[in-house]
């Protein structure tokens, strides 16, 4: 591993930053992320494979983990948390973990990524199976916490995927479908919290939300099966059910409330 390239520490293409002006910053800034939708898109066949061996395993009641530390751990997190208001599904379909606990969302936890054999026991509390899958995130590729816990549940046969910003990382060794975006050396080195994560956020997206059409949680563009947990997305849902079915804000309100989703009003 000490001998592994790593783009995501390879110097910035710009030097001298704190001699830029604010304008110039955010031009340089937005340059790099121009970056990021090609480093995707160039990913997307190994994004489609990984999604593909996902859906069969889904439906017949598997789970999907997503395992991180610092950054990535944070957003494997936010992508979990936000399905179930979403896409009206239980918290427990689809979970994050990130190296120390949830406390490791606000703070930084000290060397908590670099304890190989607990991102394992962390996955362990959730009593995975065969049905599951972990997909690990990485900019690096090297995380300790999270390729143990890659290595463990392969061993263990639940499927494995990762999302990495270096090509031919030992955690896409011990991952059945990597996914690698080489978005390049961070505007600020090393500072992976920027377009690593960007691109990371993207393919989350991608993942979470082909997975949850295939399985029904959306009819048309619409998400139908959203949980009513506020006044906007009670507004949105009333608005569905009134352009669908041709009546007025009040009475669309009203069956939307005593449904309590839009999916049973549109039965």
């Amino acid at each position: 591993m000490g001998s592994f390239s790593k783009i995501t520490e390879q110097s910035s293409r710009y030097n001298h930053l704190e001699r830029m002006s604010v304008g110039e910053l955010l031009q340089h800034i937005n340059e790099e992320d121009q970056r990021i939708a090609e480093a995707v898109r160039q990913a997307l066949p190994q994004i489609e494979t990984l999604v593909t061996a996902i859906e069969p395993r889904m439906k017949r009641g598997g789970r999907l983990f997503y395992v991180g530390a610092g950054t990535s751990g944070r957003l494997g997190v936010l992508d979990a948390s936000e399905l179930p208001p979403t896409f009206g599904v239980s918290p427990d379909w689809v979970v994050g973990i990130i190296a120390g606990g949830d406390e490791a969302l606000r703070s930084a936890i000290e060397n908590a990524e670099d304890d190989k054999e607990q991102g394992w026991k962390d996955l362990q509390k959730f009593l995975p199976t065969a049905d599951d899958t972990v997909l690990g995130i990485a900019a690096s590729g090297t995380t300790p916490y999270v390729i143990g816990a890659l290595k463990n549940a392969r061993k263990q046969g639940l499927l494995t995927g990762c999302i990495t910003s270096n090509p031919n990382s030992p955690l896409a060794a011990v991952s059945d479908y990597p996914i690698e975006t080489i978005v390049g050396p961070e505007f600020v080195t090393g500072s992976s919290r920027m377009k690593s994560g960007t691109a990371q956020k993207m393919v989350l997206n991608m993942i979470s939300t082909s997975l949850m059409i295939r399985m029904g949680r959306v009819k048309g563009n619409r998400m139908v099966k959203m949980k009513l947990t506020n006044a906007k997305l009670r507004d949105r849902g009333t608005r569905m059910i009134q352009e669908s079915l041709g009546l007025s804000y009040d009475e669309a309100e009203r069956r939307l409330l005593d449904a309590g989703s839009v999916d049973k009003v549109l039965k």
